[in-house]
């Protein structure tokens, strides 16, 4: 009986030690951005047909960092003159690398990616950027980027707008509805558009 009481007490000590408590709400919420729009809202759908036109092709998985009145970009190695540096990599986000789940093979740059995980890394310049499609998965910040592991690295041009965003936010659409996708990245006033055209 005595073996028996201490086992139990061992192994009440050890699950009290593995035990951990919920972390804070980070500050820069991770979402996540579909095409279609609502696919995954898909079971809500009334017919079968509808629910196959809401079959996921594209996902991306990303935090949402804030402004809270900083620059997005700076040209000096000062951290409060801006978010990222220009000429540098950035993950598109905060936190984990920016995902982007294909479940398609996929045109991007003119170059076929096959169905399957990436991360999304840009090497921004004031009117342009540059974006690696990257096989590197799971990364943690800017210094994960290996550009060794890209797969396509494409330049996209850069537009600003009226509105301004407060948080970084991604969208998927196809503006002709048909079946070239175009991944919007909009932050502050920045607006960049990589078009992936599905096979």
């Amino acid at each position: 009986m005595k073996k028996i009481l201490l086992l139990l007490a061992i192994a009440l000590i050890s699950s009290s030690l593995y035990a951990q408590d919920f972390v804070d709400l980070d500050k820069s919420p991770m979402d996540a951005a579909f095409f279609p729009s609502q696919a995954a809202k898909r079971q809500f759908a009334k017919t079968e047909e509808q629910k196959m036109a809401l079959e996921p092709q594209i996902r991306v998985l990303y935090s949402r960092p804030s402004l809270n009145g900083r620059n997005i970009f700076r040209t000096t190695d000062n951290r409060e003159d801006g978010i990222t540096k220009l000429g540098e990599s950035w993950r598109v986000g905060a936190n984990e690398s920016t995902e982007l789940l294909l479940l398609k093979d996929a045109m991007i740059g003119g170059k076929l990616i096959k169905a399957g995980r990436y991360s999304i890394v840009i090497t921004p310049s004031e009117n342009e950027w540059t974006v690696h499609i990257n096989s590197e998965n799971d990364g943690w910040g800017n210094y994960s980027h290996k550009p060794e592991l890209d797969l396509v690295t494409v330049t996209i041009p850069v537009t600003k707008d009226s509105k301004n965003l407060e948080q970084l936010s991604i969208a998927l659409y196809s503006p002709k509805n048909d079946n070239t996708v175009h991944l919007k990245i909009g932050w502050g006033t920045y607006r960049a558009e990589l078009p992936i055209v599905l096979q």
